[in-house]
């Protein structure tokens, strides 16, 4: 009896998304819809164009259920249905064409700062909407202004993909208005997409265990997120700051790098392995590797460990690439921190506590000041 229901159940949710999705059984390519009921929370949804021209999507809902279906051709207007972990935030996305940004803009009136997000929605929510930068139904709000997201997207929370597709709606929204949302890559994108994931929760583990399929193929170059995470930047020049991930070296000057080389060369081997990585270049080495702009730490850290920058060499830098400020993540602080007489500003903080206690979180930069916010607004002068 149980096997019959099972079945009944595959059987009806295979109807409803045929008649739902508009889509006669002349152009449905049905290869896998599945219901199953998961001890998971709310996933996804994640887009994967196959070899034959269809698009998978799977997702998990707010009961746990996992819905796996496959589309000969999306249906016009067609929009993802995202809903966070705990199925309290639900929200529309659009498609949209991506490409990489530029690597260089002019500085709006205001630029919004905030890093290292790891799968807390709920944090990111309610810092953007604290500040007006999105509404009560998560749309952009900031006009002609800038968001700035200094990587890591990834890991440790129960949001993950919810992230990308609120990242990646508003950058559509805020163009359609001449604002502008980044995204930079850190160190766990490229380490989530060689498959390291020490760092991921169970609830991602299991996904992938269900699909039967690595954690990693869900963004690959083949997704639609994937397609996007290969166009984002790994150092971004507003204004006069320069913003990346973790911090750039003495080597990193030595080498003397062009930022557009550095984005492209680090997209080169995105979805690479680690053995390929290595074997691509001995500028992919370095680039991933510790004194790369992902992983280096020492505008930071003063510890011999880290190899801190000497204050020469950063001058050096900041002549190089015509800037006043290096700003970074990666490294936690209690609160928004700098270096160097305010040449190095650190936003990463973590981010539960601080929500939680009402400390900094981000940095807003409005004409020459620079003021840490929280969750309800400026708090004070950087």
């Amino acid at each position: 009896m149980k096997n019959k229901t099972n079945l009944l159940v595959c059987f009806i949710t295979f109807t409803l998304t045929l008649i739902s999705s508009g889509l006669s059984a002349g152009t449905y390519a049905f290869e896998a819809t599945e219901t199953d009921t998961l001890q998971h929370s709310a996933d996804g949804p994640y887009v994967i164009y196959q070899k034959d021209g269809s698009t998978r999507i799977i997702s998990v809902n707010p009961q746990g259920e996992l819905n796996d279906t496959v589309y000969h051709t999306l249906p016009a207007n067609f929009s993802l249905t995202v809903t966070d972990h705990k199925g309290e935030n639900t929200f529309q996305v659009p498609l949209h064409s991506v490409k990489r940004p530029a690597w260089k803009y002019k500085q709006p009136k205001q630029v919004f700062v905030m890093s290292d997000p790891h799968g807390r929605l709920d944090c990111v929510i309610s810092l953007l909407q604290g500040n007006d930068i999105i509404d009560e139904k998560l749309r952009w709000k900031y006009g002609s202004n800038h968001l700035m997201i200094i990587g890591d997207i990834f890991d440790r929370g129960d949001d993950v993909p919810q992230i990308f597709w609120l990242v990646y709606k508003l950058e559509q929204e805020a163009a359609q208005v001449g604002g502008c949302v980044s995204f930079l890559l850190g160190n766990h994108e490229p380490m989530i997409l060689a498959n390291d994931v020490r760092y991921a929760t169970p609830k991602y583990h299991q996904l992938a265990k269900k699909l039967g399929v690595p954690y990693s193929q869900l963004f690959g170059p083949d997704t639609e997120l994937g397609k996007w995470l290969a166009t984002r930047n790994t150092i971004q020049i507003i204004g006069k700051d320069l913003y990346v991930h973790a911090g750039l070296s003495k080597e990193f000057y030595e080498r003397n790098l062009s930022i557009p080389t550095v984005n492209e060369e680090m997209s080169k081997a995105l979805f690479m392995s680690k053995k390929e990585r290595k074997s691509l270049s001995d500028l992919t080495v370095f680039l991933y590797g510790n004194s790369g702009p992902i992983w280096y730490r020492g505008l930071v850290r003063n510890a011999d460990k880290y190899h801190p920058l000497a204050s020469y060499t950063l001058d050096l830098i900041l002549k190089r690439y015509k800037v006043k400020r290096i700003i970074v993540g990666h490294t936690i602080f209690e609160d928004v921190s700098t270096f160097y007489d305010k040449k190095v500003i650190d936003v990463n903080v973590n981010n539960a506590k601080n929500k939680e206690k009402g400390l900094g979180r981000g940095l807003l930069i409005k004409k020459k000041k620079y003021q840490i916010v929280g969750d309800s607004g400026v708090q004070k002068e950087l």
